[in-house]
């Protein structure tokens, strides 16, 4: 009988979760994680913030120690990329043409940073998705005096411009959107994030990127202003392009039983076909409690879809191989696959300001904010969809008070009983 294996496709927070949990849970044989990048499993939320700030090294944002990493038994295959899964034998595919036969395999390969195709070979120019990213950029922002335009008033656009500004360059913060994360917060809380931008010297501008001017003629050209559709022309040392991401799913689109459409489309176990999972911020699933598929490209959710997968997987295998796979499998009680819903979770820090959300934001048709104190930026706002209450977020507000408001949207409620919750807890 060959060796049987589990293989977890990405060495990201979900692969690493996905990969502890399938020890935890009794899973014995073959353990093979594989990642494109040449780095162990490390964190991604501090590459906008702490690292690029320069208060963290690099290896502070191991996920891991080295020992803990040897106690799980991998196969570890770091800098190396799948280049294609057959589900209906569940055989993996390396870049290098090595074949795996699995028994499971969960997909944890998350996204890649958008470009602009104009950007292309222009040094200055900038994305921010891995660790290599984000050192470019920090070297980039050591100096003094530097010129940053940041293409995308997003999340990671809104971080990576309040972290520059502190570090005291002049920013230019560029979006389609006329206020910062409005598409997830809506325009009043977006209205408070733009005034403290504001405040802290940011420049906001409304447009969309016409293209790039750069200086040389060599094969180095070094990028000197963006050029808005409007006409206006933005001069820059430094670009950040921080349009948003891809899920990683094009090794995958070679089998026709996975669909790809905006990441690897999953059941409400997170399983896209027999003996294949995914996690984190590449897998869309069907969440039971909100009734739509969601895809989820936050931290915490990579951490318990991770886990939850790992879960389901084996499960699975556990009515499917034959005397657990020959001891691959240990044995356990209640051992059932369950569905994932979870209360999705995210955080950002821009300046002071401290933003905490819990539940779906995007796709709502109504909103309701709370200026709490407009001067200190403290705020909390309830988003609904269908008469219901979907989300809220809130920024500025003790943990006390934040963990009242995630129990309103746990469960998603009738919008009026969800408002009066809101203004109870804030009270």
């Amino acid at each position: 009988m060959s060796p049987r294996r589990i293989a977890v496709v990405g060495a990201s927070a979900a692969g690493l979760a996905a990969a502890e949990a399938l020890r935890r849970f009794g899973w014995t044989g073959t353990l093979t994680l594989v990642g494109d990048e040449p780095h162990p499993p490390y964190d991604r939320p501090p590459l906008s913030k702490q690292l690029l700030q320069g208060a963290w090294e690099p290896g502070k944002l191991h996920l891991r120690a080295a020992d803990q990493l040897d106690a799980l038994g991998l196969d570890l295959r770091l800098g190396t990329r799948a280049a294609a899964l057959d589900t209906a034998t569940r055989t993996l595919t390396l870049a290098g043409g090595e074949r795996l036969a699995c028994d499971g395999v969960i997909v944890a390969t998350g996204v890649a940073a958008r470009t602009l195709p104009e950007a292309a070979g222009l040094d200055g120019v900038h994305t921010l998705r891995t660790l290599e990213d984000a050192l470019a950029l920090k070297a980039r922002l050591s100096g003094t005096g530097r010129r940053l335009v940041v293409v995308g008033n997003g999340v990671l656009g809104c971080e990576a411009a309040a972290v520059a500004r502190e570090l005291g360059h002049e920013v230019t913060l560029v979006g389609r959107e006329p206020l910062p994360m409005a598409r997830t917060v809506g325009a009043e809380i977006g209205e408070l994030l733009a005034a403290e931008h504001r405040a802290r010297g940011v420049r906001l501008r409304t447009a969309a990127v016409g293209g790039f001017e750069a200086d040389g003629d060599g094969p180095v050209r070094h990028v000197t202003a963006v050029r808005l559709a409007d006409g206006t022309r933005l001069p820059a040392d430094t670009v950040l392009v921080a349009i948003g991401s891809e899920p990683a799913v094009g090794w995958l689109r070679g089998d026709p039983a996975l669909d790809t459409t905006d990441g690897l489309r999953c059941d409400a176990y997170c399983a896209a076909a027999p003996g294949v999972y995914a996690a984190g911020d590449v897998a869309r699933w069907q969440h039971p409690v909100h009734g739509r598929e969601l895809r989820v490209e936050h931290r915490m959710n990579a951490t318990e879809q991770g886990m939850a997968a790992a879960r389901n997987l084996l499960a699975e295998l556990a009515e499917t191989l034959p005397d657990g796979g020959n001891g691959a499998l240990a044995p356990a009680a209640g051992r059932e696959r369950r569905p994932f819903t979870p209360v999705p979770y995210f955080w950002s820090d821009q300046y002071a300001l401290k933003i905490q959300a819990y539940g779906v934001l995007t796709g709502a048709d109504r909103t309701a904010a709370t200026v709490v104190d407009r001067e200190a930026r403290k705020a909390v706002a309830l988003y609904g969809h269908g008469g219901q209450a979907t989300g809220v977020l809130a920024i500025g507000l003790p943990p006390r008070q934040v963990r009242g408001l995630r129990a309103l949207i746990a469960t998603p409620a009738p919008w009026d009983e969800a408002c009066e919750g809101v203004r109870a807890a804030v009270a």
